[in-house]
């Protein structure tokens, strides 16, 4: 039924495919446009949208190193490095 269609992105002009696939999902979610960005396009749109995360730096609770941190670090509870926290979720 649905057939792949070649679309132009209209921010960067390179062409995209529109899949038969990606053409069911969106008829399926009751979407009636077609998609007028590539996927590059979309994902730095979106992250343009999102804007710069502020990180906060705090001192690691398990091997005492700096741990920099999406949140605001609160006293009641304990702020690991990459390093410590993936070894935490491996040891789960």
């Amino acid at each position: 039924m649905y057939e792949d269609k070649t679309l132009v992105c209209k921010d960067c002009g390179k062409e995209f495919v529109f899949t038969a696939g990606e053409q069911e999902f969106y008829a399926e979610k009751g979407f009636e446009n077609e998609p007028q960005r590539c996927k590059e396009c979309r994902a730095a749109r979106k992250q343009g949208a999102r804007g710069e995360r502020q990180m906060y730096t705090a001192s690691c609770a398990a091997c005492g190193g700096e741990a920099v941190v999406p949140f605001k670090p609160r006293e009641d509870r304990p702020v690991y490095c990459s390093e410590c926290f993936a070894k935490m979720k491996e040891a789960e």
